[in-house]
């Protein structure tokens, strides 16, 4: 999401309640974190609007947000400034593959909405179990692909109907391109993953647990 306009309409849209679901889940989920310092990388983190969320939820947190478009992390980094949470926030221009994400060690990887973007989902999987300690938690939503397009056309008209073309286009054209939760569940078998997977909303899913 390198597009200028594109970047700019994802930054101003209104993500609320999925974005802080995002992090409410996590912290029913982890409760061990609520209280302690750790570092944490959001995957895909895009605008940086849940990467912003999940540190005022977690004040000890730091956090390195990795994205592989510019033009979206210049959007991050406004918001981030406008939090005063520069000291706690990084964000990184990476694209998974990258080595060097992965020679990284993190007591926490998240990431919404980047699994159905990637041409190899393993690439994601792979990247969370190399760069997450030990015991660490993984914590992963996306979308979840409808029975049929009809099913698409419903969930785009209730929840991006007054929104600008572009985010109507691409909220279409992603939940044809995400993955029903036995693929996930297929997905984490080959990376020798053991998360729950479960469907947390008409459109979510969440693979989550310890690596």
């Amino acid at each position: 999401m390198n597009d200028v306009e594109q970047a700019r309409a994802y930054s101003e849209a209104d993500f609320h309640e999925p974005h802080q679901a995002f992090v409410d889940m996590f912290r029913a989920r982890f409760r061990q974190f609520a209280d302690r310092p750790f570092r944490a990388v959001d995957l895909g983190c895009g605008a940086a609007d849940v990467t912003v969320r999940f540190a005022r939820a977690h004040s000890w947190a730091t956090v390195v947000g990795v994205d592989g478009a510019d033009a979206m992390l210049e959007h991050g980094r406004a918001r981030i400034a406008a939090a005063g949470l520069e000291e706690r926030i990084e964000l990184m221009t990476r694209r998974l593959p990258d080595p060097g994400v992965c020679a990284m060690k993190f007591d926490v990887a998240f990431s919404n909405s980047l699994l159905h973007h990637i041409n190899d989902p393993q690439v994601l999987w792979d990247t969370i179990s190399q760069c997450t300690v030990e015991d660490g938690a993984v914590f992963v939503m996306d979308l979840c692909r409808p029975s049929d397009d009809r099913a698409v056309e419903e969930l785009v008209d209730t929840y991006a109907r007054d929104e600008p073309p572009v985010l109507k286009r691409d909220f279409r054209a992603s939940l044809r391109a995400a993955y029903r939760p036995d693929e996930v569940r297929g997905q984490l078998a080959s990376a020798d993953l053991r998360l729950a997977v479960e469907q947390v909303t008409d459109r979510h899913i969440v693979a989550w647990g310890s690596r």
